[in-house]
């Protein structure tokens, strides 16, 4: 950890509309096809420097977790897309599910991830990163075996969060890169502190963010961010089966090479909602300074918050994320994947 003093940022819940960012842009693909095929379509168009040994960054959810990416259509992306690649994750800094090693493998096969390797980064200890001018972290701890992969998919499920307001492309990877006993305590709990969770609002968002910084500085340009905007109650997947009901409606899945870009369009998209559609997740993110993650990663040059939304469903078309959302109505309705027994097992 860092011998700094530093002190938090601030506006972590005031918005910044597109048209008062400044700076460059990068790319993000766009489809409103919520399915297998949809994922696969937008995989294509960010997977080109996934090179050597892949690891994908999921989060896999506490057992029976009702929110998680549906198992089928990741099932079908490494069948027809991955075919060597591994599911990483790391343990629980909670006492859940997925708390212990072997806990975690149990909560593993319940949600039916038993179709391709899963390796528990932390199984075998810990390893660490340099944090790129830090002011929390120098360096951040994370699963040893990290370090064996070449490349990194981060494919991860957007939602709202208890603590970070949202979880996207950003929560992914800093929380989840994170070992379970040293990394997440640093990013959680200040030190003797009694309470695991005494760090919040703006201070937690840069924690996290620093610790991102660490793990998509190691892959370089090796790394790539899909965001799949579907089931995205105000809850994490941490949360499980206790996770607050869905209200807000199902939008799409989004990709880049940029992790700013991809994030902050998700989060436009949640601010343009027709209706009042967004209204949850917006006094989520905000009651939590979460827009705090987006631009702690402009300061710290991890990517870009303007970007050229393409459209892919109509001939890759350059809209806006108002266009992008403008025929969905404000009421959430399940698909197919929420109403079926055992929904992971299929």
């Amino acid at each position: 950890m860092s011998t700094k003093h530093p002190i938090p940022g601030t506006d972590g819940n005031l918005y910044v509309p597109y048209d008062q960012r400044t700076g460059n842009s990068s790319t993000v693909f766009f489809t409103r096809d919520l399915s297998p095929a949809g994922l696969q379509k937008i995989y294509d168009r960010v997977s080109a420097n996934l090179t050597g040994k892949i690891c994908v960054k999921l989060h896999t959810g506490e057992a029976e977790g009702p929110n998680i990416i549906p198992r089928p259509w990741v099932k079908e992306l490494f069948a027809e897309k991955l075919p060597d690649a591994t599911i990483v994750e790391t343990n629980t800094y909670y006492e859940g599910s997925r708390y212990t090693t072997e806990a975690h493998r149990e909560t593993l096969r319940i949600n039916g991830w038993t179709f391709c390797p899963v390796d528990i980064l932390d199984e075998d200890g810990v390893a660490t990163l340099p944090v790129k001018n830090g002011k929390w972290f120098d360096e951040m701890h994370v699963g040893k075996n990290l370090l064996n992969y070449d490349s990194m998919l981060t494919l991860t499920h957007f939602k709202g969060h208890a603590m970070g307001g949202f979880g996207g492309s950003n929560k992914n990877i800093g929380i989840g890169c994170a070992d379970g006993r040293i990394g997440k305590k640093e990013i959680h709990t200040t030190p003797g502190q009694p309470n695991m969770w005494n760090i919040a609002e703006e201070e937690l968002m840069e924690r996290m963010t620093e610790s991102t910084h660490a793990t998509v500085d190691h892959f370089g340009s090796r790394i790539s961010f899909i965001n799949v905007m579907r089931n995205m109650s105000v809850s994490c997947d941490c949360e499980g089966a206790g996770a607050e009901p869905v209200v807000t409606p199902d939008i799409g899945i989004l990709a880049s090479l940029d992790i700013l870009a991809v994030d902050q369009a998700c989060i436009d998209l949640i601010y343009h909602l027709p209706f009042g559609g967004g209204k949850a997740m917006i006094e989520r993110v905000e009651t939590r300074h979460g827009l705090r993650q987006l631009s702690y990663m402009k300061e710290l040059g991890m990517g870009n918050d303007r970007y050229t939304l393409i459209d892919l469903d109509n001939g890759e078309k350059e809209i806006t994320a108002e266009e992008a959302v403008a025929d969905i109505l404000p009421q959430w309705k399940p698909d197919a994947y929420n109403t079926f027994k055992g929904r992971n097992q299929i």
